[in-house]
C-alpha cells in the first residue's frame, strides 16, 4: 500500500519505510516518546513513557497533565520515537550526520478509565521499560491508579526513517588528511546503584540483573551508507 501524503518521507525518501515489521521493531526498541498536539492554536510536544501492543501505544502521564486532558478529547495526535545509534563524522562540516532509527505515527487516543484495563496497560508500559519488573514490585493502589492516566493511542498510520553506514563525502574530499567514520553511541545499562534506604541483604532483582550491561542494539552501524 502506498503511503499517504501525511506520512510519506519527502527528504531522502530512500530512508523511509512503511512496513509494520520495521515500525514495530523501532517502537519496541525504545520506551520514550514525544507526543505532539495543538490546543487553542498553540502546539505542544510532551515526552512520555509508552508501551506497544499490536497497533496501539499506551501513553503514560499524570491524571492532571495537559497531554492527558487534551488527548482524551479525541484531537489528532502525533507520536514520535527516535533512537540515535552513532555520530557520522565526515571530512566536511556539511556532510556530518547521525545514524538513527525513528518513527512518526498519527492517530487519536481515548482515556482508559476502567481500573483493570488501566492496570493491564500500565503493565505493558512497565514491561517495555524493564521486562519483568512489574511482577517484582508492589502493584498500584486504587489511589495511585486514580492519580495516573493512560491514553490508548490507536496508530492510524505511521512511517519509519533510518540512516545507517558511513559518511558520504564529496569525491574530492576523500583525499583530505581528516579522520572520518562513525562514533557509535550505544545505550548501555550500567552497574545499578542501590537506594540509600535499601534494607541490608537485598540483592538486585532478576529484571535488573538481566538488563545490566546489555547494550541497546544499534542497527546497521557498518552497513553501506544510505546517502
Amino acid at each position: 500500500m502506498m503511503p499517504t501524503e501525511r506520512i510519506r518521507v519527502r527528504r531522502l525518501p530512500q530512508r523511509g519505510a512503511y512496513d509494520a515489521a520495521t515500525i514495530h521493531g523501532i517502537l519496541d526498541a525504545a520506551f520514550l516518546a514525544h507526543v505532539g498536539f495543538v490546543t487553542d492554536g498553540q502546539p505542544f510536544v510532551i515526552p512520555t513513557l509508552y508501551g506497544r501492543r499490536d497497533e496501539v501505544l499506551y501513553l503514560h502521564g499524570s491524571a492532571a497533565s495537559r497531554m492527558m486532558r487534551e488527548g482524551e478529547t479525541g484531537i489528532p495526535l502525533c507520536v514520535t520515537v527516535t533512537l540515535v545509534d552513532a555520530l557520522v563524522l565526515a571530512r566536511s562540516a556539511f556532510h556530518h550526520s547521525i545514524n538513527y532509527r525513528s518513527v512518526v505515527a498519527f492517530g487519536r487516543a481515548r482515556l482508559i478509565t476502567e481500573a483493570e484495563e488501566k492496570r493491564a496497560a500500565l503493565r505493558v508500559i512497565s514491561e517495555q521499560v524493564l521486562k519483568g519488573r512489574w511482577d517484582e514490585v508492589r502493584p498500584p493502589t486504587e489511589k495511585e491508579l486514580k492519580a495516573t492516566a493512560v491514553l490508548e493511542f490507536a496508530i492510524e498510520e505511521a512511517s519509519a526513517k533510518t540512516r545507517t553506514g558511513f559518511p558520504v563525502d564529496d569525491d574530492e574530499d576523500y583525499a583530505l588528511p581528516i579522520w572520518a567514520g562513525i562514533l557509535p553511541l550505544p545505550v548501555v545499562a550500567q552497574e545499578p546503584v542501590a537506594d540509600s534506604r535499601l534494607a541490608t541483604g537485598i540483592e538486585a532483582s532478576a529484571s535488573v540483573r538481566t538488563v545490566r550491561g546489555r547494550t541497546g542494539e544499534a542497527a546497521g552501524l557498518n552497513e553501506p551508507p544510505q546517502g
